[in-house]
C-alpha cells in the first residue's frame, strides 16, 4: 500500500499483479490498482482530470493525461472518498507509476493532489526498487 497526503487529500494506491491477464513469454505484464481518494479538508471537491508518469523496467516513460478517470468526474465531499479500480500493462516485468489529480473546489479554486509513486512488480522476476 502507497500513500500521499496533498491539499487536504489522501490517496491511497493498492497494486496488484494480473497473473490470469498477463503472458511472460509474450512480454505482456499487467497490474491492477485500486486507488482510493479521501477528502480530510471542510470543502468538497470535484476531479476534473488525471496526469500519469509510467515508467518500465527499461526507463522508457509514458505520459497520460485525461478527463477524471475510469469515465467518471467524482466530487468528493469532506470525509468522504471515492475508491476506483484500473489497470496497467508493460512489456517488462516491473516499472512504477506516479502521478496528480487535477481538482475543483466548491470555491472555484483549482488545485492538484499528488499520486504517490508505487511499484509494480511481477512475481516472475526478483523484486526490484523502482
Amino acid at each position: 500500500m502507497y500513500q500521499a497526503i496533498s491539499n487536504r487529500f489522501r490517496v491511497t494506491v493498492r497494486p496488484q499483479f494480473l497473473e490470469g491477464q498477463s503472458k511472460p513469454d509474450e512480454d505482456r505484464y499487467v497490474w491492477a490498482y485500486t486507488i482510493t481518494i479521501e477528502n480530510l479538508g471542510s470543502k468538497p471537491a470535484k476531479l476534473i482530470s488525471r496526469h500519469w508518469i509510467i515508467t518500465d523496467a527499461r526507463g522508457h516513460k509514458q505520459e497520460v493525461i485525461g478527463e477524471g478517470v475510469v469515465g467518471e468526474q467524482p466530487t468528493v465531499a469532506p470525509g468522504d472518498s471515492f475508491q476506483y479500480t484500473s489497470g496497467c500493462p508493460l512489456t517488462t516485468p516491473s516499472g512504477m507509476m506516479v502521478g496528480s489529480y487535477h481538482m475543483l473546489g466548491s470555491d472555484g479554486h483549482a488545485f492538484a493532489i499528488d499520486i504517490p509513486a508505487f511499484s509494480l512488480d511481477s512475481p516472475h522476476e526478483r523484486p526490484t526498487f523502482n
